[in-house]
């Protein structure tokens, strides 16, 4: 092997891992692309609709009531989940189970989908640590003939 050959197979290498690192942590610490799925969202956000989203406003706390947000499931943390927030902390909300009213504790919030009859949300399982919350849904750009800001509500 050249000597030539192995310099430019090292440069190679080294941009590749560059790019990669700057992928990653664009992905990682800015935003990315969601895929939807499931029909807790609807009419709002349809299966297989792709979000770009931003992960700045969570890390910040500076999420708003109205935000669509991408959140780890407080049942399942292998999944995530696509849902409104209806409540901040302070925020008196009405759950299911108990059917009572009830006060969004301080570093939680509450998120329900927009089909509230096809949604598990914390109506169900009660308030979500913010601390869960991945990132904010910025606009849906799949399909084409729907793109949309989400940020306006």
């Amino acid at each position: 092997m050249s000597t030539k050959f192995i310099g430019k197979t090292c440069g190679f290498v080294g941009y590749a891992l560059q790019y990669a690192c700057i992928t990653h942590c664009t992905f990682e610490y800015v935003g990315d692309l969601v895929v939807c799925s499931g029909p807790s969202m609807e009419p709002t956000l349809e299966s297989n609709n792709i979000l770009l989203t931003e992960h700045i406003s969570p890390k910040l706390q500076r999420l708003r009531r109205g935000d669509i947000v991408i959140s780890k499931s407080p049942n399942n943390p292998k999944q995530n989940i696509c849902k409104r927030i209806v409540g901040m902390p302070g925020d008196k909300v009405r759950g299911h189970f108990p059917k009572r009213s009830q006060i969004v504790p301080r570093g939680h919030v509450w998120l329900e989908g927009d089909n509230s009859s096809n949604s598990a949300d914390s109506r169900i399982y009660g308030p979500v640590p913010q601390g869960l919350i991945r990132s904010r849904v910025v606009c849906r750009v799949w399909p084409l003939d729907k793109i949309t800001s989400l940020t306006d509500y």
